[in-house]
């Protein structure tokens, strides 16, 4: 069981690669795609002239080539994420898996005599892809061949051949082995499509409900990010059909972003098909921005006003610094670690106060889309766009904001809670990390942890480096405070998460050089 769950944190982080690639390039499509609407050009003339108007369509078709090829983005992210050993040729066979999944399902159907015609395809749910006529398996594709080659490159990149077949042992053979194994996926998968189908679908039936469908899936997704899987839970809703299946203009769009890009990206909010928004956004960014720019910084006041007086200089800097990380990069871990692991009560109860944020918005007709809950977004896909009702946010963001700031100073206060400045002495270590003295950082890291000997694997996500290590015994956690790190977390007794925030990937360079790696 512990093998298994470490698994399934190593494949939610695994998502990160391809969504952090999404964000910025769906920013550039929400900025191309709102300067060449009509209703854009009205407001400002300038963006009708045909220069302007090229330079923002060729970005647009740009972006949108790579929104059109996501699948092939999860397949190589998976890829890299999963694997161990062998990264490199883990991501090149996954591309390879990925090409021969498509045409394989392609040559079943044809066998099968259930290949449609193209005009057809989306009511057969069938699709086009790099040219290919398939099962509109969509990121699941992707994923499926990324675990494949994953799996091969770990166990076979090392694989001995006899001396005539040399030449395709080793790595070579891990691109060879995953061609084989997808075949076999291929030819199987369309098997058991429909009942994959069957079984989201019937999640929609209760996620898409009018008011359990928003609290659920927003109080699910705080409950999983101590864990990391999060990202799972969010790429269902985006890409499955527990997320919805929505008919637009005669073609099926699966799950709810599938839909948006549709409506947001090139239908624009004059069409007859924006009054579906409000469905697809309650699972999106306009929850995300009321947490961040509000419900945040109404925590972050709390946790100050409730701080030592004679620690509130060093507790301001890092609240500050967590809360403009989440306004300004949608990072929420370093603020909600800072009372998940002392005060999980607390956080159920934030957790519960997102849903009812989410399902207010809804109820409202909210329509600001997108995946990401930055100012930066707020503006693009909110101010920017006709018909979002983006003032909604500011609404529900201020009372958020004031809930949310009342019951964390009482509790706080109520159960002596030890947020950032109510610590018995201040941890003035924090200027290791403010001061990027990363070399410091790690060799604090590994000395708390036993030593080098005692540390068998260290990686990282956006906030936490995680380290698997030998015995628990050797750690030191009063030491490891000392790092300048916000929190600390055992999800199993052979690995540690340590909070670093976002720059962490710096901390992880520096202990991998000290480790020697």
């Amino acid at each position: 069981m512990k093998k298994y769950n470490e698994q399934i944190q190593r494949f939610g982080r695994s998502l990160l690669l391809p969504i952090g690639i999404m964000a910025p390039i769906g920013m550039l499509v929400g900025l191309s795609g709102a300067f060449t609407q009509s209703y854009w050009i009205k407001l400002f003339p300038v963006f009708g002239d045909p220069n302007v108007s090229l330079v923002f369509k060729s970005i647009n078709t740009i972006a949108n080539t790579v929104f059109s090829n996501i699948p092939l983005l999860f397949a190589m992210g998976v890829a890299y994420g999963m694997s161990k050993k062998e990264k490199g040729i883990a991501v090149f066979s996954s591309v390879v898996s990925y090409l021969v999944l498509l045409i394989t399902i392609k040559v079943w159907l044809g066998a099968a005599g259930q290949l449609v015609a193209p005009a057809e395809a989306s009511y057969h749910g069938q699709t086009t892809v790099l040219g290919i006529q398939t099962l509109n398996v969509n990121v699941l594709g992707g994923i499926i061949a990324g675990l494949i080659s994953a799996w091969a490159a770990d166990k076979f990149y090392n694989l001995e051949l006899p001396l005539a077949l040399a030449f395709f042992g080793g790595r070579k053979s891990v691109p060879i082995i995953s061609i084989g194994c997808t075949i076999i996926i291929g030819l199987i998968l369309p098997f058991f499509w429909q009942y994959f189908v069957a079984f989201t679908t019937s999640l929609s039936g209760l996620l898409l409900h009018k008011i359990l469908g928003p609290i659920l899936s927003g109080f699910i997704n705080r409950l999983m990010i101590p864990f990391g899987l999060h990202h799972v839970w969010n790429s269902m809703l985006r890409y499955t059909e527990a997320g919805g299946t929505y008919l637009i203009n005669g073609e099926t769009y699966i799950g709810y972003l599938n839909a948006m890009n549709e409506i947001l990206f090139n239908l624009g909010p004059e069409s007859e098909y924006w009054k579906m928004m409000p469905e697809l956004t309650r699972f999106g960014a306009q929850n995300q921005m009321v947490r961040t720019l509000f419900v945040f910084p109404g925590i972050g006041l709390a946790m100050y006003q409730t701080a030592y007086p004679e620690n509130k200089a060093i507790a301001k800097s890092l609240i500050l610094t967590s809360v403009l990380t989440a306004i300004l990069g949608n990072v929420t871990e370093p603020l909600e670690f800072t009372f998940l692991f002392i005060a999980p009560g607390l956080y159920v109860v934030y957790a519960l106060l997102g849903s009812l944020s989410t399902l207010a918005l809804y109820f409202m007709g909210t329509s600001v889309g997108y995946i990401r809950g930055t100012i930066f977004d707020f503006i693009i896909f909110g101010v920017m766009q006709m018909n979002s009702k983006w003032y909604n946010i500011i609404i529900v963001g201020i009372v958020m904001f004031i809930i949310n700031y009342l019951i964390f100073k009482w509790w706080i206060v109520k159960f002596d809670v030890k947020t950032p400045g109510r610590e018995d002495e201040p941890n003035e270590d924090n200027e290791l990390i403010r001061e990027k003295r990363y070399s410091e950082i790690a060799a604090i890291v590994i000395d708390a942890l036993g030593g080098k000997e005692n540390i068998t694997n260290v990686e990282n996500c956006i906030t936490r480096l995680r380290i698997d290590f030998k015995e628990k015994n050797k750690i030191d956690n009063d030491k490891l405070k000392t790092s300048g790190c916000s929190g600390v977390f055992f999800p199993t007794n052979t690995q540690i998460h340590i909070v670093f925030g976002p720059l962490v990937e710096f901390v992880r360079n520096a202990v991998d050089e000290q480790l020697g790696k």
